[in-house]
């Protein structure tokens, strides 16, 4: 069944989700589905339950949607020999979803998920979260406060690592303005220095006294500047007039910040702000920041988790596990839990080239990696 189910697609998210729905009403779990409000054009959450009170109370999360959109020429899954296959979302993350559910089912048919406290929680806009946060993200956030240990199924890196930590994102943005003027004034009292120069100076600054920690990256995606200059945010295309006889008078660049914690990422902001507001003559600049994912910091909890899985990966001859270097990750859903509850992320199947029109799953993994997750919930079930 090749369902399209990318993020702007609401009607193909939602019928994935129904899918999985019925398929948690036949483990006896309790269901609802989350309409997000129409303007965001997102298609809403689905979040299956169980009630009890035995154990550590799990959240499980997993993601319906997919970045294949339905013009994308990437639709039909296509085995191409008995153990790989060609699948829009099977790696990211349709084939985490599966494991979840197949770890459940196998519980279940064992009768092990007796008084069990467990939230399976997949939303429908991971890979483009809809705005705002607070409404797109608030059912996932309040029923990590009802839990004890998330364990997020995004896709694995390998039978031996596993994520105990992912940095979190923030977009940016500068921009400044310069005095308008023939160039024959440039670097004069009068005129100054013009908006493309600040600019320069700006960027040049951030890279030579912000960059160096640990995680932290900054990357300035797009820029314009001249006599007049506009970046359009929907499309992130920009417009710009200028000649080179005319100071230019306004320049913005719009960039992406990645860091490993609110610490770290607000320690960068300060650095950023200092930057900006020590201006060339006649310019002035101002630069803001959106947030998107929060970052999951490596804790202790998150430690402790990962030798519980790695006992069991041994336990099962798969091998010891460690932790995933989080600059290589991306962020994800688990993040906006993560100050919340202990978790692990990257427990679903493994392939490659995920996000691109290459995407594989490799299906003789998925038993082995659904065996391992059934026996982890079963243990964490298990403990007070």
């Amino acid at each position: 069944m090749n369902i399209n189910s990318g993020t702007l697609n609401a009607k193909g998210v939602k019928e994935v989700g129904m899918l999985f729905q019925q398929a948690f009403n036949d483990i006896d779990f309790k269901t609802r589905w989350v309409e997000m409000p129409e303007e965001m054009n997102r298609a809403g959450h689905l979040f299956a339950e169980t009630s009890g009170d035995k154990g550590k109370k799990l959240l499980l999360i997993g993601h319906l949607d997919t970045v294949f959109e339905e013009d994308s020429p990437f639709q039909k899954f296509k085995k191409i020999n008995d153990s790989i296959a060609h699948a829009p979302g099977g790696n990211d993350m349709k084939g985490g979803d599966v494991i979840i559910l197949f770890a459940l089912k196998a519980l279940h048919e064992n009768g092990l998920l007796k008084d069990a406290q467990i939230i399976a929680a997949f939303t429908g806009d991971e890979e483009s979260t809809g705005k705002p946060l607070s409404i797109s993200r608030k059912d996932l956030i309040e029923a990590a406060k009802r839990s004890d240990i998330a364990l997020g199924f995004e896709t694995a890196t390998g039978y031996n690592n596993v994520t105990i930590a992912r940095r979190g994102s923030s977009d940016w943005e500068v921009e400044v303005k310069g005095k308008r003027a023939h160039s024959s004034g440039i670097f004069s009292e009068d005129t100054g220095a013009g908006a493309i120069f600040e600019m320069s100076r700006i960027l040049n600054a951030f890279y030579t006294d912000v960059k160096g920690e640990e995680y932290l990256t900054f990357n300035p995606g797009v820029l314009v500047g001249g006599t007049f200059a506009e970046i359009d945010d929907l499309t992130s295309k920009g417009t710009v007039f200028g000649k080179t006889n005319v100071v230019a008078q306004k320049a913005i660049v719009k960039g992406g910040l990645r860091f490993i914690s609110e610490e770290q990422k607000e320690n960068a902001r300060n650095k950023m702000r200092e930057i900006v507001s020590n201006n060339l003559p006649q310019t002035s600049a101002e630069v803001k920041f959106t947030d998107s994912y929060p970052a999951m910091a490596p804790t202790k909890g998150n430690e402790d988790l990962l030798e519980v899985f790695s006992n069991v990966s041994e336990a099962l001859g798969q091998g010891k596990v460690a932790a995933y270097d989080p600059s290589k990750r991306g962020a994800a859903d688990i993040s906006f839990v993560a100050s919340y509850v202990d978790g692990l992320d990257g427990l679903g199947t493994m392939g490659n080239n995920a996000h691109t029109p290459e995407e594989t799953v490799n299906l003789n993994t998925i038993e082995n990696l659904t065996k391992r997750a059934a026996i982890l919930i079963y243990r964490l079930l298990n403990t007070k």
